[in-house]
């Protein structure tokens, strides 16, 4: 049955990638850019391991994949994003989750940095980390410039940063706002973190101003589902042996997130197009393609 739900959406993605740019006549051939990304949604669709499965992240953890979800792998998910002009996470980018109750992805990766301190989560000021992120922003638009990527400004909060000592686990969102008034519109990140003996996991969401509420208790689904293996966990820190990160817990949510985010950002808003058509048809729901396809036909002028 998953096999005939796979081909039938298959032919679904197939057809209709190509007629989803509002910027073609509809019965103009698709681009260079259009065709990469139909290939490597493809290549995606044909690699998705569906749950509810343990997916191993390396040696560092284990993510219980629930029913429903699907996790694209390492190589696949890379083609993907760089197809839509995105630069991939890098050595400990493992994949990424997809899902029906997800407009857009969840990007899993781990960063081996050592040992996050997180004594900094007790006092920190909201409204200061807030601005360092602005301030990271705009210095990562020179690289998005050089790219050709869309130039981003942060607008607020959309979740304030906090931190579970019990868990270590860190939960933030901001909303990014292409400066280009022609933009596609708001693009939110909903940022997941759980800390370990030697770095930290993220897990965040790419996802849209208009989708973030309803989708964030799918995405805290998921991160409660990722755990260390015995040995990595963050209760297992050795002073004198293990290797300390050259920064603190306030810095997953300054300046230092900002790069990544504001590329998040840029395909955040570039896959809308795409993207959900292609994510419905790697999780074998050509009934749910066919819906979003009649939503997007109803508010599309």
């Amino acid at each position: 049955m998953m096999i005939s739900a796979l081909r039938r959406s298959l032919l679904t993605l197939a057809l209709c990638l190509p007629c989803l740019s509002t910027a073609l006549a509809v019965d103009a051939p698709p681009t260079a850019a259009e065709a990469r990304i139909e290939a490597a949604a493809l290549a995606a669709q044909a690699a998705v391991q569906m749950g509810p499965r343990e997916i191993e992240l390396g040696d560092q953890g284990v993510l219980k994949l629930p029913e429903g979800f699907g996790f694209i792998p390492k190589a696949e998910a890379q083609a993907l994003m760089e197809a839509q002009g995105n630069k991939n996470g890098g050595k400990g980018f493992h994949g990424l989750v997809v899902s029906p109750d997800l407009a857009g992805f969840v990007a899993v990766e781990f960063t081996p940095a050592g040992y996050v301190k997180d004594e900094e989560a007790r006092d920190w000021n909201a409204d200061e980390l807030l601005k360092n992120l602005k301030d990271g922003t705009e210095a990562a638009n020179a690289e998005r410039r050089n790219r050709g990527l869309p130039e981003f400004n942060v607008v607020g909060w959309v979740e304030v940063p906090s931190y579970d000592p019990a868990t270590h686990r860190l939960v933030w969102s901001v909303a990014a706002r292409a400066k280009d008034p022609q933009g596609r519109g708001d693009g939110v990140n909903y940022n997941t973190y759980v800390l370990g003996r030697e770095g930290y996991f993220s897990m965040n969401l790419v996802t849209s101003m208009d989708r973030v509420e309803l989708e964030k208790p799918t995405t805290r689904e998921l991160l409660a589902a990722l755990t260390f293996n015995e040995g990595k966990r963050y209760a297992g820190f050795n002073a004198a042996t293990d290797r300390m990160a050259e920064y603190g817990l306030a810095a997953l949510v300054g300046g230092m997130a900002a790069k990544k985010l504001g590329l998040f950002a840029s395909l955040g808003l570039f896959v809308a197009k795409f993207w959900k058509v292609g994510l419905l048809a790697m999780v074998g729901l050509g009934a749910g393609a066919s819906r979003v396809l009649g939503r997007k036909k109803d508010t599309t002028p």
